[in-house]
């Protein structure tokens, strides 16, 4: 393939995308007065569109770009990317959704901090939202940057840039009811992109997806359909499985979500919805990564891109040629558009509602005020999301993301769960769990073969595993249970009272 030569009808569906998530903003913009209609767009959505919008959400440039990437360059072993993301999603509607609903407002740190004393929770619960908000978005806009590169032959940087200024856009004028339809619009052109480009890939092999693994193993050896090629070490393997499905129910900006309906029954039903439409494109991304194996080439795929993130917009142009493509890429564009801009709201919400209006001003600050700050946060984490997105040029989305499932299953998980359902939970065990399982995440990703081997260039990794969640998520389990053992909180043991019959009746108090 020829990158960087213009590609007219990528150009075409880039532009049509863009303009058809403005004009959503504009007509947004004129509802959000409130902190409400920014962060949860008035309670307004449906279950219908809630599921979409969380599957929109969910389905990142990790899972059209990454996913189909290491499937092709790896084989068997990167689907399990695929089941980890998608079997987390039993666990937030049997466990999360309704009582979230019930128990909080804007963010998963009102839940935590519901019984708890408010200032020091909101504080390290912020500090662990934000550093799962930094590594999603550092996934979205290396994919970002690969993408337009690719086809319009701009630099990395500028691409990066790009993203960054339309995100902002959205955010900062439409809030969540922006945001929300953005993301419906990319969820059904996303499942409808991936459906075509599976069929394509199948009408090449008669639709016997058996030939197409035939055919890989006849290219690459029969190790593409057997585990160990990208995990080789089981352990490495249960730690990002445990990351990827726990990750799920501790992300901010999926949390976020369940407070855009109107009640608990609505925020259940939504997440069935989106399993579904999860489900549905995972299974397709099977097809694209060995579609892209035998179709394209893994030489083609890491000539283009070293983490192969261009894997399935290569395929595009294979099967369907230009105009394909160019579908496709806008497609992923809208894909990670969409993706940043959740993920920046929830890093505002959390700046905005948590830092600044309960610990700065004491759960003072008037609406105005706090809709203020919220929209300069949004504007900080553009700079920050254009700076990481640079920063991080050439690793792979999926794997990028892996590590913000990884820091959102220790520091976020543990801490909403005890914090729910265990009523000797304190405010000094949260903050300890929440601070732990953030810390100890990075210092092993830090100390692991990602960075001192790959990227570092020494012979040998502090920790041998690249993915810590095996570890950090019983530690920061029991860290958060013995030091509320150790120093037990009365408020916090009689709120649970309180806390118990809100999950289940919702906003209204005891008799």
């Amino acid at each position: 393939m020829q990158t960087g030569q213009t590609n007219f009808i990528a150009m075409a569906g880039f532009a049509i995308f863009i303009v058809l998530s403005l004009v959503i903003t504009w007509f947004a913009a004129k509802r959000t007065r409130s902190t409400d209609a920014f962060y949860a767009a008035g309670r307004s959505i449906t279950a219908g569109q809630n599921g979409l919008a969380l599957a929109g959400d969910y389905m990142s440039a990790a899972s059209f770009l990454g996913i189909a990437g290491l499937v092709a360059l790896s084989g068997f072993d990167g689907l399990i990317y695929s089941i980890g993301f998608l079997v987390g999603w039993p666990v937030v509607m049997c466990l999360i959704a309704e009582p979230l609903r019930n128990l909080g407002k804007f963010t998963f740190s009102d839940v935590v901090a519901f019984r708890l004393r408010q200032e020091p929770v909101r504080v390290a619960a912020a500090a662990g939202s934000l550093a799962v908000v930094a590594f999603y978005l550092i996934a979205q806009m290396v994919g970002a940057g690969n993408l337009i590169r690719l086809l319009f032959g701009l630099s990395y940087e500028v691409a990066v840039v790009i993203v960054g200024v339309v995100m902002l856009a959205y955010v900062l004028f439409g809030g969540m009811i922006a945001t929300t339809w953005v993301q419906i619009v990319k969820a059904v052109l996303l499942l409808l992109g991936a459906f075509l480009l599976a069929m394509l890939v199948l009408l090449k092999f008669s639709f016997n997806p058996l030939a197409l693994f035939e055919e890989a193993t006849r290219l690459y050896g029969v190790g593409v359909l057997a585990p160990g090629r990208l995990v080789s070490d089981p352990v490495d393997a249960i730690s990002l499985g445990l990351a990827l499905m726990f990750g799920t129910a501790g992300l901010p900006h999926i949390l976020m979500r369940f407070y855009t309906v109107p009640d608990a029954r609505t925020a259940r039903v939504s997440v069935a919805y989106a399993t579904a439409a999860i489900g549905a494109f995972y299974l397709l991304t099977f097809i694209l990564g060995f579609g892209a194996m035998v179709l394209v080439g893994q030489d083609a795929i890491r000539a283009v891109d070293a983490g192969g993130n261009m894997a399935a917009t290569l395929l595009a142009e294979v099967v369907g040629g230009q105009a394909f493509l160019g579908f496709i890429a806008a497609v992923a564009f809208a894909t990670i558009l969409a993706v940043v801009a959740g993920l920046t709201l929830a890093g505002a919400a959390a700046l905005s509602h948590d830092i600044y209006v309960h610990v700065v001003r004491h759960g003072k600050a008037s609406e105005k005020d706090e809709l203020r700050v919220a929209r300069g946060a949004t504007i900080f984490l553009a700079i920050v999301s254009i700076a990481l997105g640079i920063a991080f040029k050439g690793q792979n989305v999926a794997y990028m993301v892996g590590l913000a499932f990884a820091i959102a299953a220790s520091a976020n998980f543990p801490a909403l769960i005890l914090s729910m359902f265990w009523r000797p939970f304190t405010t000094r065990g949260a903050q300890m769990s929440i601070i732990f399982g953030t810390a100890a995440t990075l210092i092993l990703i830090f100390l692991s073969p990602t960075i001192q081997v790959d990227m570092l260039g020494n012979k040998t990794a502090y920790f041998p595993y690249r993915n810590p969640g095996l570890f950090t998520i019983p530690l920061s389990f029991a860290v958060g249970i013995v030091t509320s053992l150790l120093a037990p909180e009365p408020a916090a043991r009689e709120g649970f009272t309180k806390l118990e019959h809100q999950i289940h009746i919702g906003e209204e108090e005891p008799v």
